[in-house]
Order: C-alpha cells, then sequence, then structure tokens
C-alpha cells in the first residue's frame, strides 16, 4: 500500500497527535492540508517538515462556518485534484464540576468543539472522499462516550454525539470504497515517556506515535473491509 500523493487533509495539525500524523504522512510523500483557525500555530511544524510549497496547503478555517469549512475543502480539490483522507482532530475537554453546577456556556463549548466541527467537515469533505471511490475518515473519541464519569457530563454527551454521528456515517458509506472510523483515548500522553511498566498514573495513556501507528492501518488497503470500527486505545482501560 503507497500514500504517494493521496490528499490527507488534517484539522487540529498544530497539537501533538496533529503533528505526529503529519510527519509520518510527509514521510510517505503525501500532499497535505493543514488546517488550523490560527496559521501561526504550524509555523514550528512547516519548519519541521520543511516539504516543497506543491505538497502542503496550509488554509485558515473556523470549522463552526459551514461555508469556512466548504471553502476549506474547495481549495484543497483545487490545489490538488482531489481530497483522499480526512483525519478531523480537533477537540477539547472541559469538566471538574457537577452538572448542576455546569454553566450552560461549557456544554455549548463542548457540543461546537465536538459535534459542529465534525458536522461540518463531514458535509464539507465527504462528497469528496466518495467522488474518488476511495478514502479514510478517522476521528478521535473517548470511552467516557459510552461511559460518563461524575463531573464530565458536557464532555461525555459532546463525544457521543460526535461518535453517532460518524457511526452513521459509516453506515452511509458502505459499498463506495470509503470507511469512517474512530480510534478512542482516554488521554494523549503528548510529551510521547515511555515507561517501563505501567503505574496507576500513567495507565491507559496513549501516545501520539502510538495512535499514528493505528492511523497509519486504518488509512491502508489492508483496512478496507474496517468501517464503522471504534478502535480503543486505552491500554483496557475504561
Amino acid at each position: 500500500m503507497s500514500l504517494e500523493k493521496r490528499t490527507v487533509v488534517i484539522s487540529g495539525a498544530s497539537g501533538g497527535l496533529g503533528s505526529a500524523l503529519a510527519i509520518e504522512l510527509a514521510a510517505r510523500q503525501t500532499n497535505l492540508v493543514l488546517l488550523e483557525r490560527n496559521p501561526e500555530k504550524l509555523s514550528p511544524l512547516l519548519k519541521r517538515l520543511a516539504l516543497a510549497d506543491e505538497s502542503v496547503l496550509v488554509h485558515p478555517v473556523d470549522l463552526l462556518d459551514p461555508a469556512g469549512a466548504r471553502a476549506a475543502a474547495a481549495a484543497a480539490a483545487a490545489r490538488f485534484g482531489r481530497v483522499d483522507v480526512l483525519l478531523h482532530l480537533v477537540g477539547g475537554w472541559t469538566g471538574g464540576k457537577r452538572l448542576v453546577e455546569t454553566p450552560a456556556s461549557e456544554l455549548e463549548m463542548m457540543l461546537n468543539q465536538h459535534i459542529w466541527t465534525s458536522f461540518n467537515v463531514i458535509q464539507a469533505f465527504v462528497p469528496l472522499l466518495v467522488q474518488n471511490g476511495w478514502g479514510r475518515i478517522i476521528m478521535i473519541s473517548s470511552p467516557a462516550a459510552g461511559r460518563p464519569a461524575a463531573k464530565g457530563g458536557p464532555y461525555a454527551a459532546a463525544k457521543a454525539g460526535q461518535e453517532a454521528l460518524l457511526m452513521a456515517l459509516a453506515q452511509e458509506l458502505k459499498g463506495s470504497g470509503v470507511t469512517a472510523n474512530l480510534l478512542q483515548v482516554r488521554n494523549i500522553d503528548v510529551k510521547a515517556e515511555k515507561v517501563s511498566a505501567p503505574t496507576p498514573e500513567n495507565s491507559g495513556w496513549t501516545t501520539p506515535d502510538e495512535m499514528a501507528s493505528a492511523v497509519l492501518y486504518l488509512l491502508s488497503d489492508a483496512a478496507g473491509v474496517v468501517n464503522g470500527t471504534r478502535l480503543m486505545m486505552t491500554g483496557g482501560q475504561l
């Protein structure tokens, strides 16, 4: 399987996972479309990638804006002629309060970050993947979507909604050559520090490199039959 010249869209590319994936995919000679609300955050990554201009497109976009998401998709298609992969990594967490103490603004923030950005990128980019007859869509979720913790209601609700969108999409994509899957993680170790043995403090943590390996598998032709899957990467921790 070769990803050479495939066009990969990464939202939230400046984060630890987005950067790790961009580096892995650049090494496989893909075209990269990096989406960020503030493109200046991508400067360290772009320096590290050192890609030719014809291989990378940085597009500033607020993915809460449906028109902005569609414009980003149009820009990607205009630059590279096609879009093959959508890695939607935008997210965030808020919590620590009981529901009766939680401001409505915090729930709104979680729904925006996890559900509305997902909905908008699906509507903007998925038609381009279906048009190719081949494509991969991957988003990041959490076991909290199905097992909410106390003082984490808004995050859990938003992740559950995001998962529902992607699982419905997977059913709608059957037979199209395009797959949609989730990686479930509890915590991402952005420092990517490996330890000799798990402890109560680090058990269930997942590194960007570990997640990148899973993503590369899901992008492969061998994973063409993997669709609508929640791939749990928590070391068995729920």
